[in-house]
């Protein structure tokens, strides 16, 4: 329980903070790479919106930049963070793969648990490991046609997502992913793609993995909630990481007394610090990253975080949702907008037309609001 000193921070001082370690508040000289590590990875279930994101932080964004991280095999496409496919470092999958295992399993079992029932999970993963030892990106279909003669009940669907999803360590081939192309989803081991194993599970009762997690996660998106951290990685057994950093934190509450841990050193703006219009691809972990997200997108709205609705920011809040079509950027705005807000929301929206269509467009349109 947070202590009765502990400073209050609102959800305006909470949305500046996030804005800030987000790189949306003021664009980033980072490179790509170091940006996607800064963010603990893009949400990337959508092929191209990872450069959408990026081009929303950076201050100069070049999309060739990631394809290349991408075929260079810098960067890969994994099943990480709530069983989502995420845009994440070399290391990063390398480094946290393992930790994810047992949560990745859960999922699947989720979903389809009496199709499941009674296989042999280890069997399947290492039947599974044989048929791909050969580094061939395989799709799923062609995966699970190698193996149903031997598991032939679960059916095509539930072995070959807990296979690709949960048992197998892989990474989504190139060219899925790369920019302005389109290609089906190809497997491939993360130890044939990265030319080495991930690292393997700690010993019991050592999680350096969960305590390295905490520390990123605050540093992108705190001040935070444990449920927040859970809701962002997908992870229930943290709390054990968390007491192991708790040392090193700060304390803070929300205006609905909720304890806020966070990084000491950690940017914590003035909330009267002005925040400009940004655009934000489906499902950014901006507002994904947390349970309780009263700090960037009002109750009403909260269902368009999950709807894959590509959202605006306006004061640092979603306030429209936006659509690209025939060329141009169509902006639907979710509430009345001030003469400057529409004058900076359709600067910025031409520019984002101007990088979807490589300087073939400039078309920007804003919409009356709904209701």
């Amino acid at each position: 329980m947070p202590t009765k000193t502990a400073p209050v921070l609102d959800d305006r001082a909470l949305n500046r903070a996030t804005l800030a370690r987000q790189a949306l508040l003021e664009p980033t000289d980072a490179s790509v790479l170091d940006t996607v590590s800064l963010l603990g990875g893009l949400q990337a279930q959508e092929p191209q919106e990872p450069f959408i994101g990026l081009w929303s932080r950076l201050r100069s964004f070049d999309p060739a930049t990631l394809s290349d991280l991408l075929t260079e095999r810098r960067v890969v496409r994994v099943h990480l963070m709530r069983r989502t496919v995420h845009l994440v470092t070399a290391e990063d999958a390398l480094a946290w793969r393992s930790r994810f295992d047992a949560m990745l399993r859960q999922k699947v079992m989720g979903v389809y648990r009496a199709e499941l029932q009674g296989v042999d999970l280890d069997e399947l993963a290492e039947a599974g490991r044989a048929v791909m030892a050969d580094g061939e990106p395989r799709t799923m279909t062609e995966l699970v046609a190698a193996l149903a003669h031997r598991w032939p009940q679960p059916g095509k669907r539930p072995l070959g997502e807990m296979l690709v999803s949960a048992l197998l360590p892989v990474a989504q081939a190139p060219p899925r992913g790369l920019w302005r192309t389109k290609g089906g989803v190809r497997n491939v081991l993360l130890s044939s793609w990265l030319g080495r194993e991930v690292d393997p599970p700690a010993p019991e009762g050592c999680d350096p993995v969960g305590q390295a997690l905490v520390r990123r996660y605050l540093a992108a998106y705190g001040p935070a909630t444990t449920t927040d951290l859970r809701s962002w990685c997908g992870l229930a057994g943290l709390p054990a990481a968390v007491a192991a950093t708790r040392a090193e934190l700060v304390s803070f509450r929300d205006e609905r007394g909720r304890e806020l841990l966070d990084l000491p050193d950690a940017p914590r703006p003035d909330p009267g610090t002005a925040a400009p219009v940004r655009f934000l691809p489906a499902f950014d972990n901006a507002v994904l990253g947390y349970h309780y997200r009263n700090r960037i997108i009002d109750d009403e709205h909260r269902g368009l975080s999950v709807a894959g609705e590509r959202v605006v920011l306006v004061d640092g809040r979603v306030a429209a949702t936006w659509r690209s079509e025939d060329g141009a950027v169509a902006v639907t705005p979710l509430r009345p907008l001030t003469g400057a807000e529409r004058e900076e929301l359709g600067a910025q929206a031409e520019r984002l037309a101007l990088f979807l269509s490589e300087g073939e467009s400039e078309r920007a349109r804003i919409d009356a609001p709904v209701g």
